[in-house]
């Protein structure tokens, strides 16, 4: 049976479009014009390294007060969209069943845990085991966060296997040498999500659920 590495936003909850309008909000408050589909393409990568891409969009550096302001503004504006947020369709089920077959997995987000704090209660699983960005030195694209996590499960001569909705989630796995699976609830396409490295996609977690032998999860 194989142990799970979940990410979460974009694949356990349908958080990723807050986000990017999040971003777009605060850059637009430090006097930056970004397209917001080029804020969409760099959701999954942590605070600080997104900045920097988004620096590299903007073709200008930028210096340490505006870093620091941008992520302010970020949290600050995500936090006025929590409310619209909600469990992606089957997510609370995938999670429930993984648990009644004894399958091992963790929650594993470039996000802080103030920012996932309010998404696990979503999830209705206050106390999940979870890693975060505070908990790594790199986050994603890196492969830190995920070797933390499996390290994390406990778990040993098992297959693991990170769910995630972006290129940067199977660009991780596969640094780390885990099966990578995608689903496209994080607005990334099946063909991005392959070339990335995935070894299944599926439309959400509930589609997830549906095919959980094909990742070799089956009842006794």
């Amino acid at each position: 049976m194989p142990a799970f590495i979940f990410d979460l936003d974009g694949t356990l909850v349908d958080s990723v479009y807050q986000h990017v309008m999040a971003w777009h909000a605060a850059l637009r408050e430090c006097g930056f014009d970004l397209s917001i589909w080029r804020v969409h393409r760099r959701i999954g990568m942590s605070g600080g390294l997104m900045i920097r891409a988004l620096a590299r969009e903007l073709d200008m550096p930028l210096e340490e007060p505006i870093i620091k302001r941008l992520g302010e503004l970020h949290e600050q504006e995500f936090k006025r969209r929590i409310s619209s947020i909600a469990p992606l369709p089957g997510a609370r089920d995938l999670l429930a069943e993984l648990r009644d077959l004894n399958i091992p997995y963790i929650i594993a987000t470039s996000g802080t845990q103030a920012d996932a704090g309010p998404m696990l209660e979503l999830l209705g699983r206050i106390g999940e085991k979870i890693v975060t960005r505070e908990d790594v030195k790199r986050a994603k694209p890196d492969p830190d966060l995920f070797l933390t996590a499996a390290k994390r499960l406990h778990v040993k001569d098992v297959e693991v296997i990170v769910a995630g909705d972006s290129v940067w989630d199977m660009l991780a796995a596969r640094r780390a040498n885990f099966l990578g699976v995608g689903v496209l609830s994080g607005g990334y396409g099946q063909q991005e999500l392959e070339q990335a490295g995935a070894f299944r996609v599926y439309a959400d977690p509930e589609e997830m659920r549906r095919h959980l032998d094909e990742l070799g999860v089956r009842e006794e």
